[in-house]
Protein backbone atom coordinates (compact mmCIF):
# COMPACT_ATOMS: atom_id res chain seq x y z
CA UNK A 1 0.00 0.00 0.00
CA UNK A 2 1.51 3.70 -0.70
CA UNK A 3 2.08 5.42 2.26
CA UNK A 4 0.59 8.64 1.14
CA UNK A 5 -0.37 11.52 3.34
CA UNK A 6 -3.32 12.66 3.97
CA UNK A 7 -2.38 16.11 2.14
CA UNK A 8 -0.62 14.34 -0.37
CA UNK A 9 -3.88 12.78 -0.88
CA UNK A 10 -5.50 16.17 -1.02
CA UNK A 11 -3.52 17.81 -3.40
CA UNK A 12 -3.20 14.67 -5.93
CA UNK A 13 -6.88 14.62 -5.95
CA UNK A 14 -7.17 18.65 -6.18
CA UNK A 15 -4.82 17.80 -9.69
CA UNK A 16 -8.59 16.48 -11.52
CA UNK A 17 -10.98 18.15 -8.89
CA UNK A 18 -12.05 21.38 -8.08
CA UNK A 19 -13.74 21.87 -4.81
CA UNK A 20 -15.25 19.16 -2.31
CA UNK A 21 -12.72 19.62 0.48
CA UNK A 22 -14.80 18.12 3.37
CA UNK A 23 -14.78 14.92 0.57
CA UNK A 24 -11.52 14.91 -0.27
CA UNK A 25 -10.41 14.92 3.06
CA UNK A 26 -12.64 12.44 4.46
CA UNK A 27 -11.36 9.80 1.83
CA UNK A 28 -7.53 10.76 2.40
CA UNK A 29 -8.51 10.03 6.25
CA UNK A 30 -9.83 6.57 5.50
CA UNK A 31 -6.88 5.83 3.08
CA UNK A 32 -4.59 6.48 5.96
CA UNK A 33 -6.33 4.73 8.71
CA UNK A 34 -6.13 1.65 6.46
CA UNK A 35 -2.59 2.29 6.72
CA UNK A 36 -2.28 2.71 10.27
CA UNK A 37 -4.41 -0.25 10.40
CA UNK A 38 -1.88 -2.51 8.94
CA UNK A 39 0.90 -1.80 11.15
CA UNK A 40 -1.36 -3.04 14.54
CA UNK A 41 -0.23 -5.93 16.53
CA UNK A 42 -2.45 -8.67 14.38
CA UNK A 43 -5.42 -9.58 17.25
CA UNK A 44 -5.87 -5.29 17.56
CA UNK A 45 -5.74 -5.28 13.30
CA UNK A 46 -8.79 -7.65 13.04
CA UNK A 47 -11.15 -5.50 15.38
CA UNK A 48 -10.58 -2.17 13.68
CA UNK A 49 -12.94 -1.91 10.95
CA UNK A 50 -13.26 0.65 7.79
CA UNK A 51 -15.03 3.82 8.32
CA UNK A 52 -17.42 3.54 5.41
CA UNK A 53 -18.47 6.81 3.39
CA UNK A 54 -21.73 8.54 2.43
CA UNK A 55 -21.30 11.04 -0.50
CA UNK A 56 -24.60 13.01 -1.03
CA UNK A 57 -24.41 15.98 -3.70
CA UNK A 58 -26.15 16.07 -7.11
CA UNK A 59 -24.51 14.03 -10.54
CA UNK A 60 -21.68 15.78 -11.47
CA UNK A 61 -20.10 17.36 -8.58
CA UNK A 62 -17.42 14.57 -8.29
CA UNK A 63 -18.50 11.90 -6.44
CA UNK A 64 -17.52 8.93 -8.49
CA UNK A 65 -14.20 10.64 -9.83
CA UNK A 66 -13.04 10.94 -6.31
CA UNK A 67 -13.28 7.59 -5.28
CA UNK A 68 -12.01 6.33 -8.54
CA UNK A 69 -9.00 8.85 -8.28
CA UNK A 70 -8.23 7.88 -5.07
CA UNK A 71 -8.19 4.14 -5.66
CA UNK A 72 -6.01 4.84 -8.72
CA UNK A 73 -4.14 6.90 -5.65
CA UNK A 74 -3.70 3.80 -3.03
CA UNK A 75 -3.15 1.04 -6.44
CA UNK A 76 -6.42 -0.61 -4.32
CA UNK A 77 -8.56 -2.87 -7.09
CA UNK A 78 -11.63 -1.10 -7.55
CA UNK A 79 -14.87 -1.94 -8.69
CA UNK A 80 -17.71 0.78 -9.40
CA UNK A 81 -21.33 -0.30 -8.99
CA UNK A 82 -24.73 0.92 -9.56
CA UNK A 83 -27.00 -0.43 -6.61
CA UNK A 84 -29.88 0.00 -8.19
CA UNK A 85 -29.03 -2.96 -10.79
CA UNK A 86 -29.23 -5.61 -8.30
CA UNK A 87 -32.52 -7.10 -7.06
CA UNK A 88 -33.40 -8.76 -4.08
CA UNK A 89 -33.04 -12.74 -3.95
CA UNK A 90 -36.19 -14.16 -5.87
CA UNK A 91 -36.38 -11.05 -8.85
CA UNK A 92 -34.68 -10.38 -11.72
CA UNK A 93 -31.40 -8.84 -11.22
CA UNK A 94 -27.73 -9.69 -10.53
CA UNK A 95 -26.84 -11.45 -7.10
CA UNK A 96 -25.06 -8.84 -4.94
CA UNK A 97 -22.21 -11.42 -4.38
CA UNK A 98 -20.95 -10.56 -7.79
CA UNK A 99 -19.78 -7.27 -6.55
CA UNK A 100 -17.05 -9.36 -5.03
CA UNK A 101 -16.54 -11.71 -7.58
CA UNK A 102 -15.86 -8.86 -9.82
CA UNK A 103 -13.66 -7.27 -7.48
CA UNK A 104 -11.60 -10.19 -6.69
CA UNK A 105 -10.96 -10.08 -10.64
CA UNK A 106 -9.80 -6.53 -10.59
CA UNK A 107 -7.57 -7.50 -8.25
CA UNK A 108 -5.88 -10.31 -10.16
CA UNK A 109 -5.60 -8.57 -13.24
CA UNK A 110 -3.87 -5.99 -11.24
CA UNK A 111 -1.88 -8.71 -9.23
CA UNK A 112 -0.77 -10.87 -12.68
CA UNK A 113 -0.04 -7.48 -14.45
CA UNK A 114 2.50 -7.04 -11.68
CA UNK A 115 3.86 -10.07 -11.94
CA UNK A 116 3.78 -10.07 -15.69
CA UNK A 117 5.97 -6.93 -15.38
CA UNK A 118 8.42 -8.34 -13.31
CA UNK A 119 9.38 -11.03 -15.30
CA UNK A 120 8.96 -9.80 -18.70
CA UNK A 121 12.69 -9.42 -19.16
CA UNK A 122 12.75 -13.33 -18.47
CA UNK A 123 10.22 -13.68 -21.24
CA UNK A 124 11.82 -11.68 -23.72
CA UNK A 125 14.55 -13.12 -23.87
CA UNK A 126 12.88 -16.57 -24.19
CA UNK A 127 10.64 -15.42 -27.05
CA UNK A 128 14.17 -14.07 -29.00
CA UNK A 129 15.77 -17.91 -28.72
CA UNK A 130 12.00 -19.58 -30.31
CA UNK A 131 12.18 -16.89 -32.80
CA UNK A 132 16.20 -18.03 -33.51
CA UNK A 133 14.99 -21.61 -33.36
CA UNK A 134 12.16 -20.68 -35.68
CA UNK A 135 14.83 -18.28 -38.11
CA UNK A 136 17.49 -21.29 -37.55
CA UNK A 137 16.36 -24.85 -37.03
CA UNK A 138 18.87 -26.92 -35.02
CA UNK A 139 20.40 -29.49 -37.34
CA UNK A 140 20.69 -33.11 -36.08
CA UNK A 141 23.70 -35.08 -37.40
CA UNK A 142 24.68 -39.01 -36.72
CA UNK A 143 28.37 -37.38 -36.93
CA UNK A 144 30.14 -38.68 -33.82
CA UNK A 145 27.47 -41.00 -32.82
CA UNK A 146 28.86 -44.23 -33.20
CA UNK A 147 32.47 -44.79 -32.26
CA UNK A 148 34.76 -45.67 -34.69
CA UNK A 149 38.17 -46.69 -34.59
CA UNK A 150 40.04 -43.81 -36.28
CA UNK A 151 41.93 -44.42 -39.59
CA UNK A 152 44.65 -42.62 -41.17
CA UNK A 153 43.00 -39.65 -42.95
CA UNK A 154 39.69 -39.84 -41.63
CA UNK A 155 38.41 -36.85 -39.72
CA UNK A 156 38.02 -36.67 -35.62
CA UNK A 157 33.85 -37.27 -35.24
CA UNK A 158 34.59 -35.07 -31.95
CA UNK A 159 36.53 -32.44 -33.61
CA UNK A 160 33.90 -32.25 -36.45
CA UNK A 161 31.00 -31.77 -34.27
CA UNK A 162 32.56 -29.61 -31.98
CA UNK A 163 33.14 -27.16 -35.66
CA UNK A 164 29.60 -27.46 -36.99
CA UNK A 165 28.32 -26.77 -33.15
CA UNK A 166 30.33 -23.73 -33.51
CA UNK A 167 29.66 -22.50 -36.76
CA UNK A 168 25.93 -23.06 -35.62
CA UNK A 169 26.75 -20.92 -32.48
CA UNK A 170 28.14 -17.77 -34.83
CA UNK A 171 25.56 -17.76 -37.15
CA UNK A 172 22.86 -18.00 -34.48
CA UNK A 173 24.80 -14.42 -33.38
CA UNK A 174 24.36 -13.03 -36.25
CA UNK A 175 21.16 -13.54 -36.48
CA UNK A 176 20.52 -12.42 -32.80
CA UNK A 177 22.59 -9.29 -33.73
CA UNK A 178 20.14 -8.91 -37.11
CA UNK A 179 17.04 -9.59 -34.57
CA UNK A 180 17.95 -6.88 -32.82
CA UNK A 181 18.56 -4.11 -34.99
CA UNK A 182 15.57 -4.81 -36.76
CA UNK A 183 17.14 -6.19 -40.23
CA UNK A 184 14.60 -9.31 -39.65
CA UNK A 185 11.32 -7.53 -39.61
CA UNK A 186 10.19 -8.06 -43.20
CA UNK A 187 11.01 -11.89 -42.22
CA UNK A 188 7.40 -14.23 -42.19
CA UNK A 189 7.94 -17.37 -39.90
CA UNK A 190 5.58 -20.35 -38.27
CA UNK A 191 4.95 -20.80 -34.95
CA UNK A 192 3.37 -23.12 -32.94
CA UNK A 193 1.02 -20.85 -30.42
CA UNK A 194 -0.88 -22.53 -27.13
CA UNK A 195 -4.01 -21.74 -27.63
CA UNK A 196 -6.85 -23.51 -24.62
CA UNK A 197 -10.52 -24.01 -25.49
CA UNK A 198 -12.21 -22.91 -23.33
CA UNK A 199 -16.61 -22.92 -23.56
CA UNK A 200 -18.02 -18.91 -23.31
CA UNK A 201 -20.33 -18.15 -20.41
CA UNK A 202 -23.17 -20.17 -20.63
CA UNK A 203 -25.36 -19.33 -17.74
CA UNK A 204 -25.72 -15.45 -16.62
CA UNK A 205 -29.04 -15.35 -13.95
CA UNK A 206 -29.60 -14.49 -10.52
CA UNK A 207 -27.53 -16.59 -7.86
CA UNK A 208 -26.22 -18.68 -10.93
CA UNK A 209 -22.41 -17.18 -11.14
CA UNK A 210 -20.80 -19.90 -8.55
CA UNK A 211 -22.22 -22.64 -11.30
CA UNK A 212 -20.86 -20.89 -13.96
CA UNK A 213 -17.60 -20.58 -12.25
CA UNK A 214 -17.47 -25.06 -11.59
CA UNK A 215 -18.43 -25.71 -15.38
CA UNK A 216 -16.13 -23.15 -16.58
CA UNK A 217 -13.15 -24.75 -14.43
CA UNK A 218 -14.72 -28.30 -15.41
CA UNK A 219 -15.01 -27.84 -18.76
CA UNK A 220 -12.09 -26.09 -19.26
CA UNK A 221 -9.98 -29.28 -17.70
CA UNK A 222 -11.84 -31.46 -20.29
CA UNK A 223 -10.48 -29.35 -22.94
CA UNK A 224 -6.73 -29.72 -22.94
CA UNK A 225 -4.58 -27.54 -24.18
CA UNK A 226 -3.71 -27.47 -28.18
CA UNK A 227 -1.46 -26.12 -30.36
CA UNK A 228 -2.14 -24.19 -33.44
CA UNK A 229 0.33 -23.27 -36.38
CA UNK A 230 0.37 -19.12 -37.26
CA UNK A 231 2.39 -17.19 -39.92
CA UNK A 232 3.32 -14.21 -38.25
CA UNK A 233 6.13 -11.05 -39.16
CA UNK A 234 8.87 -11.80 -37.15
CA UNK A 235 7.69 -8.48 -34.66
CA UNK A 236 4.40 -9.53 -33.99
CA UNK A 237 5.66 -13.55 -33.28
CA UNK A 238 8.22 -11.50 -30.58
CA UNK A 239 5.51 -10.23 -28.64
CA UNK A 240 3.44 -12.85 -29.33
CA UNK A 241 6.03 -15.22 -27.84
CA UNK A 242 6.74 -12.78 -24.84
CA UNK A 243 3.17 -12.83 -23.65
CA UNK A 244 2.89 -16.59 -24.25
CA UNK A 245 6.48 -17.16 -22.16
CA UNK A 246 5.10 -14.20 -19.85
CA UNK A 247 2.36 -16.34 -19.01
CA UNK A 248 4.06 -19.16 -18.10
CA UNK A 249 6.68 -17.78 -16.04
CA UNK A 250 3.74 -16.63 -13.93
CA UNK A 251 2.52 -18.46 -10.75
CA UNK A 252 -1.56 -18.29 -11.30
CA UNK A 253 -1.83 -19.76 -8.03
CA UNK A 254 0.37 -17.20 -6.24
CA UNK A 255 -1.04 -14.27 -7.97
CA UNK A 256 -4.56 -15.62 -6.84
CA UNK A 257 -3.55 -15.93 -3.26
CA UNK A 258 -1.78 -12.04 -3.73
CA UNK A 259 -5.26 -10.75 -5.03
CA UNK A 260 -7.73 -12.04 -2.12
CA UNK A 261 -5.18 -10.46 -0.12
CA UNK A 262 -5.27 -7.49 -1.75
CA UNK A 263 -9.23 -7.76 -2.45
CA UNK A 264 -9.22 -7.89 1.90
CA UNK A 265 -6.75 -5.47 2.91
CA UNK A 266 -7.03 -2.43 0.31
CA UNK A 267 -10.27 -3.52 -1.82
CA UNK A 268 -12.53 -0.54 -2.44
CA UNK A 269 -16.06 -0.51 -3.49
CA UNK A 270 -18.18 2.63 -5.25
CA UNK A 271 -22.13 1.71 -4.61
CA UNK A 272 -23.42 4.71 -6.67
CA UNK A 273 -26.87 5.64 -6.70
CA UNK A 274 -27.35 4.15 -3.14
CA UNK A 275 -30.55 6.24 -3.01
CA UNK A 276 -32.15 4.73 -5.66
CA UNK A 277 -33.04 1.60 -3.21
CA UNK A 278 -33.66 3.86 -0.09
CA UNK A 279 -37.11 2.55 0.54
CA UNK A 280 -38.95 2.48 3.75
CA UNK A 281 -41.18 -1.14 4.84
CA UNK A 282 -44.08 1.44 5.23
CA UNK A 283 -44.27 1.59 1.74
CA UNK A 284 -45.97 -1.94 1.76
CA UNK A 285 -45.51 -3.72 -1.55
CA UNK A 286 -44.58 -3.00 -5.42
CA UNK A 287 -41.09 -1.71 -6.06
CA UNK A 288 -40.31 -0.49 -2.34
CA UNK A 289 -40.09 -4.18 -1.63
CA UNK A 290 -37.67 -4.93 -3.75
CA UNK A 291 -35.46 -1.93 -2.73
CA UNK A 292 -35.30 -2.76 0.98
CA UNK A 293 -33.88 -6.63 -0.28
CA UNK A 294 -31.92 -5.04 -1.96
CA UNK A 295 -30.42 -3.32 1.50
CA UNK A 296 -31.08 -6.10 3.37
CA UNK A 297 -28.80 -8.25 0.57
CA UNK A 298 -26.05 -6.10 0.78
CA UNK A 299 -25.98 -5.74 4.84
CA UNK A 300 -24.25 -8.98 5.30
CA UNK A 301 -21.54 -8.19 2.45
CA UNK A 302 -20.53 -4.60 4.56
CA UNK A 303 -21.05 -6.26 7.21
CA UNK A 304 -18.49 -9.09 6.83
CA UNK A 305 -19.16 -12.23 4.95
CA UNK A 306 -17.24 -14.58 2.77
CA UNK A 307 -18.33 -14.69 -0.78
CA UNK A 308 -16.49 -17.62 -2.63
CA UNK A 309 -14.95 -16.83 -5.59
CA UNK A 310 -12.99 -19.03 -8.54
CA UNK A 311 -10.03 -17.41 -6.79
CA UNK A 312 -11.29 -18.67 -3.17
CA UNK A 313 -12.74 -17.01 -0.10
CA UNK A 314 -12.67 -13.49 0.45
CA UNK A 315 -13.84 -12.18 3.50
CA UNK A 316 -15.54 -8.71 2.87
CA UNK A 317 -15.44 -7.39 7.07
CA UNK A 318 -11.82 -4.63 5.95
CA UNK A 319 -13.55 -3.69 2.63
CA UNK A 320 -14.03 -0.07 2.21
CA UNK A 321 -17.70 1.20 0.88
CA UNK A 322 -18.07 4.32 -0.71
CA UNK A 323 -21.46 5.34 -1.53
CA UNK A 324 -23.39 7.54 -2.91
CA UNK A 325 -26.27 9.20 -4.50
CA UNK A 326 -28.28 12.67 -4.94
CA UNK A 327 -30.91 11.70 -1.95
CA UNK A 328 -33.36 14.33 -4.07
CA UNK A 329 -36.22 12.54 -3.55
CA UNK A 330 -35.32 10.18 -0.04
CA UNK A 331 -32.91 11.15 2.14
CA UNK A 332 -29.53 8.73 3.79
CA UNK A 333 -32.00 8.49 6.89
CA UNK A 334 -34.69 6.50 4.79
CA UNK A 335 -32.23 3.51 4.32
CA UNK A 336 -32.89 1.04 6.44
CA UNK A 337 -31.03 1.52 10.36
CA UNK A 338 -28.91 -1.68 9.36
CA UNK A 339 -27.08 0.07 7.08
CA UNK A 340 -26.95 3.33 8.22
CA UNK A 341 -25.14 2.31 11.12
CA UNK A 342 -22.45 0.72 8.68
CA UNK A 343 -21.71 3.74 6.60
CA UNK A 344 -21.09 6.11 9.99
CA UNK A 345 -19.57 8.80 7.75
CA UNK A 346 -21.46 11.17 6.01
CA UNK A 347 -20.23 14.31 3.82
CA UNK A 348 -22.29 16.32 1.49
CA UNK A 349 -20.99 17.75 -1.53
CA UNK A 350 -21.38 21.19 -2.54
CA UNK A 351 -23.46 22.44 -5.92
CA UNK A 352 -21.13 23.90 -8.73
CA UNK A 353 -21.09 27.99 -8.92
CA UNK A 354 -19.84 29.68 -11.76
CA UNK A 355 -16.23 30.05 -10.45
CA UNK A 356 -16.44 26.40 -9.97
CA UNK A 357 -16.85 25.93 -13.75
CA UNK A 358 -14.29 28.47 -14.20
CA UNK A 359 -11.33 26.42 -12.48
CA UNK A 360 -13.08 23.48 -13.72
CA UNK A 361 -12.28 24.34 -17.59
CA UNK A 362 -8.68 25.53 -17.12
CA UNK A 363 -7.06 24.22 -13.80
CA UNK A 364 -7.10 20.45 -13.74
CA UNK A 365 -4.65 18.31 -15.29
CA UNK A 366 -7.69 17.11 -17.86
CA UNK A 367 -9.52 19.82 -17.98
CA UNK A 368 -11.87 20.40 -20.92
CA UNK A 369 -10.36 22.89 -22.85
CA UNK A 370 -7.33 21.04 -22.61
CA UNK A 371 -9.02 18.32 -24.27
CA UNK A 372 -10.54 20.21 -27.13
CA UNK A 373 -7.17 21.87 -27.93
CA UNK A 374 -5.14 18.73 -27.95
CA UNK A 375 -8.34 16.60 -30.20
CA UNK A 376 -8.79 19.47 -32.44
CA UNK A 377 -4.66 20.00 -32.85
CA UNK A 378 -4.90 16.16 -34.51
CA UNK A 379 -6.57 17.80 -37.90
CA UNK A 380 -3.68 20.87 -37.46
CA UNK A 381 -6.11 23.56 -35.82
CA UNK A 382 -4.90 25.89 -33.18
CA UNK A 383 -7.41 26.99 -30.94
CA UNK A 384 -7.38 29.03 -28.10
CA UNK A 385 -10.22 29.64 -25.58
CA UNK A 386 -9.63 33.51 -24.27
CA UNK A 387 -9.94 34.27 -20.78
CA UNK A 388 -13.50 35.99 -21.35
CA UNK A 389 -14.39 32.97 -23.03
CA UNK A 390 -14.25 30.57 -20.28
CA UNK A 391 -15.58 33.23 -18.08
CA UNK A 392 -19.23 33.37 -20.59
CA UNK A 393 -19.17 29.45 -20.35
CA UNK A 394 -18.74 28.83 -17.12
CA UNK A 395 -21.81 31.95 -16.34
CA UNK A 396 -23.81 29.84 -19.64
CA UNK A 397 -23.63 26.65 -17.17
CA UNK A 398 -24.46 27.65 -14.35
CA UNK A 399 -27.41 29.80 -15.81
CA UNK A 400 -28.88 26.70 -17.66
CA UNK A 401 -28.25 24.77 -14.51
CA UNK A 402 -30.17 26.58 -12.69
CA UNK A 403 -33.19 27.19 -14.97
CA UNK A 404 -33.37 23.26 -15.41
CA UNK A 405 -31.83 20.23 -14.08
CA UNK A 406 -28.67 20.90 -12.28
CA UNK A 407 -26.31 18.01 -13.49
CA UNK A 408 -22.97 20.06 -12.24
CA UNK A 409 -20.05 20.25 -14.13
CA UNK A 410 -21.69 17.79 -17.14
CA UNK A 411 -23.51 20.56 -18.40
CA UNK A 412 -20.03 21.80 -19.51
CA UNK A 413 -19.68 18.76 -21.80
CA UNK A 414 -22.82 19.97 -23.77
CA UNK A 415 -22.20 23.17 -24.27
CA UNK A 416 -18.63 23.06 -25.37
CA UNK A 417 -19.97 20.20 -28.21
CA UNK A 418 -22.50 22.51 -29.22
CA UNK A 419 -20.16 25.67 -28.77
CA UNK A 420 -17.78 23.60 -31.50
CA UNK A 421 -19.84 21.65 -33.18
CA UNK A 422 -19.16 23.62 -36.33
CA UNK A 423 -15.12 23.92 -35.92
CA UNK A 424 -15.16 19.62 -35.38
CA UNK A 425 -16.99 18.99 -38.47
CA UNK A 426 -15.36 21.37 -41.17
CA UNK A 427 -12.07 20.95 -39.12
CA UNK A 428 -10.30 18.31 -41.75
CA UNK A 429 -11.12 20.80 -44.44
CA UNK A 430 -10.57 23.89 -42.29
CA UNK A 431 -8.18 26.81 -44.48
CA UNK A 432 -8.31 29.09 -41.63
CA UNK A 433 -5.74 26.52 -39.37
CA UNK A 434 -6.39 29.15 -36.24
CA UNK A 435 -9.23 29.81 -34.20
CA UNK A 436 -9.67 32.10 -31.23
CA UNK A 437 -12.38 31.35 -28.73
CA UNK A 438 -13.80 34.90 -26.93
CA UNK A 439 -16.89 35.50 -25.43
CA UNK A 440 -18.53 37.07 -28.77
CA UNK A 441 -17.89 33.51 -30.27
CA UNK A 442 -19.45 31.87 -27.48
CA UNK A 443 -22.29 34.02 -27.46
CA UNK A 444 -22.89 34.24 -31.28
CA UNK A 445 -22.96 30.10 -31.69
CA UNK A 446 -25.35 29.74 -28.54
CA UNK A 447 -27.52 32.28 -28.47
CA UNK A 448 -30.64 30.76 -30.59
CA UNK A 449 -30.25 28.27 -27.91
CA UNK A 450 -30.17 30.15 -24.48
CA UNK A 451 -32.59 32.34 -25.26
CA UNK A 452 -35.29 29.98 -25.51
CA UNK A 453 -35.24 28.17 -22.45
CA UNK A 454 -37.48 25.10 -24.02
CA UNK A 455 -34.96 24.61 -26.38
CA UNK A 456 -31.92 24.98 -23.93
CA UNK A 457 -34.13 22.65 -22.32
CA UNK A 458 -33.31 19.53 -25.49
CA UNK A 459 -29.86 20.67 -26.49
CA UNK A 460 -28.31 21.81 -23.45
Amino acid sequence: MKTLLPREVVAELDKYIIGQQKAKRAVAIALRTRWRRMRLPSELRDEVVPKNIIMIGSTGVGKTEIARRLAKLADAPFIKVEASKFTEVGYVGRDVESIIRDLAEQSVAIVKSEQTAAVQEKAAAAAEERILDALLPRRRSDVGMTYKEPTAGAYDATGQMAEQLESESATREKFRAMLREGRLDDRTIELELREKAVPMGIISNIGMEELEIGLKEMMGNMFPEKTKRRSLKVPDALKVLTQEEASRMVDMDKVGREAITRVEQAGIVFLDEIDKIAGRESAGAGPDVSREGVQRDLLPIIEGSTVNTKHGAVRTDHILFIAAGAFHVSKPSDLIPELQGRFPIRVELENLTKDDFVRILTEPNNALTKQYVALLGTEGLEVEFTTDAVEEIASMAASVNERTENIGARRLYTILEKLLEEVSFHAPDAVQKKITVNANYVREQLKDVTKDVDLSRYIL
